[in-house]
């Protein structure tokens, strides 16, 4: 056995419970014995005193004068009986002193006492018979009662020798029952000293120990008194806590840096939002260069940084901002910036120096770059890096957005224009075309004085004049219409307003379009489309109601309907205003639809049209992409 298995505190609390068992099983052991021994004395008493019972009876039956034999038989029988009852036998073999008493006292009866019972008794028979004196009666009981009193104290003797015994082993009994006690008292006080010193107050130290460790005091060690389980377990304790003091150190460096690395991704995203927000705000040519360099600058604890920006083509920069350091230097030494242009993200090292260059790039387009100056030493970390990488890639953005927003105000402008042109060609154009078609004819009547056409012409140039400047106000009222931020909705309610005022026609209006996406465009073209008809239904159907709707179908198409109440469409309805028409059908057309008038059954025009609008179209055609990979998919 080695020395571990020996200071085992398992070993040493199995060999106490181990040494009480055995204990407690001996105590048991030696008092069933004992009353085992004892079971037969009490029993061993009663028979032995009962034998001098029995001798008094038999000397009364001797020296009675009328005895029957078959009584004084049966109370011989049971003398004998009575001294050889087993319950001596155990006296006999073990106890020599209570079977020398025993063997006295039976051989007295035998030898002494009964003979004399017997010729007693035998003597008063024969007395009986032959009807004799007895002989000398006072003498024969004198000697019978000393006989008797001889055996009755051998007897005594015998039941007091027993009784001795018996008492003897219940002091035995008493005397193993309080040696056991006091043995197990003093096993179980070992035991608890044990259990006290080796159990109990290495666990209070292990727990005051996981207390400390508990509240974060690391640094406490227990002491380690033995080498059994729980002095294991203290030194694996001490272990554990240095090892989470030096963990719990290392942790605290790792936050530390975590911490330091958080609060430098918040400056530096508080410093994008920041920025995206100037470039957001302000239009891209009121930018504020200065402050997001300063902010970058300080953001990333950098001094030295440039910007310069450049037009898409040119070489050389038209806006610098330099460092403080350098404020009161001229704009740029170089006549020629290729070389920055075309180096992007080159790292280059000079006098000491290490030069970044991050490029203002977006859709090819190069807008200028930022250089980053710092020491060799203290070269920029991959967070500083991306931070001014993202700043760049802002900048370019907002570069970029200046770009798109200048060229969407040149096609906005061009597309004006053109649509200037256009209704300026078919009004007024055509007008003046017609007119001067009149003014021909007017001057050959003049040539031949033929006063019938020159009338007649004088009469076609004041109705072209006055359709002429009728469309024009019709266009100037045009080119004035817009749809503010309120949305086509408000746009056509103001317009449907002022027709009423102008008329005394009773207008409807029903607009469902609350929730489908229309584009500029879209809304444009379906509010000249609505005020050209409405103004035609007002000035040439002449009835009383107009009822105008806008709505989407169940295809998802938007309809338009613009009904009257008038005189209808008369047989030759393209020289009614047919400059109008021809440009709401061309916008009709524009619109990928087709305008229809036809006259109502029950009087009056009705104005249909229906187009799909573009949000629906690229939807349809997303779902057709779709429905189409999914079937190329499917076995």
């Amino acid at each position: 056995m080695n020395s571990s298995s020996r200071s085992s505190i398992v070993m040493r609390v199995s060999a106490a419970l181990a040494c009480i068992i055995v204990l407690g099983m001996s105590t048991m052991l030696i008092s069933y014995w004992l009353s085992e021994r004892a079971e037969h004395d009490s029993l061993a008493i009663n028979i032995a005193g009962s034998l001098r019972m029995q001798s008094y009876r038999m000397g009364m039956l001797a020296a009675g004068n009328v005895t029957e034999a078959g009584e004084w038989q049966a109370a011989l029988e049971k003398m004998e009986k009575t001294w050889s009852n087993p319950v001596f036998i155990p006296f006999l073999n073990d106890k020599p002193k209570i079977s020398e008493l025993y063997s006295k006292a039976a051989a007295n009866w035998r030898e002494q006492l009964l003979p004399a019972f017997t010729m007693l008794y035998q003597q008063h028979q024969q007395q009986n018979t032959v009807k004799l004196q007895p002989v000398q009666p006072q003498l024969q009981a004198q000697q019978l009662q000393l006989l008797l009193d001889e055996h009755i104290q051998l007897l005594d003797q015998l039941v007091n020798q027993i009784q001795q015994d018996a008492e003897m082993k219940v002091r035995s009994f008493r005397l193993v029952q309080i040696i056991a006690l006091f043995a197990t008292l003093l096993v179980s006080a070992v035991v608890m000293y044990s259990l006290r010193v080796k159990v109990e107050q290495p666990l209070r130290q292990l727990t005051a120990m996981a207390k400390r460790i508990s509240h974060g005091d690391f640094s406490y060690q227990t002491p380690v008194t033995s080498q059994d389980e729980l002095g294991v377990l203290a030194a694996t304790f001490n272990l554990m806590s240095k090892s989470i003091a030096n963990s719990y150190e290392h942790l605290e460096q790792q936050v530390d840096e975590k911490t330091k690395a958080l609060q430098q991704s918040n400056s530096a995203l508080q410093f994008l939002y920041e920025s995206a927000k100037l470039i957001i705000e302000n239009n891209p040519g009121g930018i504020n260069y200065d402050e997001i360099i300063s902010r970058l600058g300080k953001t990333i604890a950098v001094s030295n940084l440039e910007l310069c920006l450049t037009t898409i083509g040119g070489d050389s920069p038209y806006l610098q901002i330099k460092p403080a350091s350098e404020v009161n230097t001229e704009l740029c030494k170089k006549q020629n910036c290729y070389k920055c242009l075309s180096s992007r993200g080159v790292l280059e090292k000079n006098n000491g120096m290490a030069i970044y260059r991050f490029q203002l790039m977006r859709n090819d387009q190069h807008y200028g770059l930022i250089v980053c100056r710092v020491s060799e030493q203290q070269l920029l970390s991959p967070w500083q890096e991306q931070l001014i990488q993202s700043t760049t890639d802002q900048l370019a953005v907002g570069m970029s957005l200046k770009a798109d927003e200048e060229q969407s105000r040149r096609l906005a402008v061009l597309q004006e224009r053109n649509a200037i042109a256009r209704e300026l060609h078919d009004s007024l154009a055509q007008a003046l075309s017609y007119l001067k078609i009149q003014v021909t004819r007017l001057n050959k009547a003049i040539d031949r004085e033929d006063r019938v056409t020159m009338e007649d012409v004088a009469g076609e140039l004041r109705e072209g004049l006055n359709s002429a400047y009728r469309q024009l106000r019709e266009l100037l009222t045009t080119f004035r219409l817009k749809i503010d931020g309120n949305g086509l909705k408000a746009a056509l309610e103001s317009g449907i307003d002022q027709l009423r005022a102008q008329n005394a026609m009773q207008i409807d209006f029903h607009y469902s379009l609350g929730n489908v996406p229309l584009t500029p465009n879209e809304e444009i073209h379906l509010l000249q489309i609505i005020r050209e008809a409405s103004q035609n239904a007002i000035h040439h159907s002449g009835g009383k109601n107009l009822r105008i709707r806008l709505w989407q179908g169940d295809n998802q198409a938007i309809n338009l309907e613009i009904a009257d109440d008038g005189v209808g469409l008369p047989l030759t309805p393209e020289k009614m205003n047919h400059y109008g028409l021809a440009i709401m059908k061309e916008r009709a057309r524009h619109l990928g639809g087709e305008l229809l008038l036809e006259n109502r059954t029950g009087g009056g025009v009705l104005v249909s049209f229906e187009f799909i609008p573009d949000f629906i179209k690229v939807r349809q055609k997303s779902g057709l992409i779709i429905s189409d990979v999914l079937h190329g998919l499917q076995p």
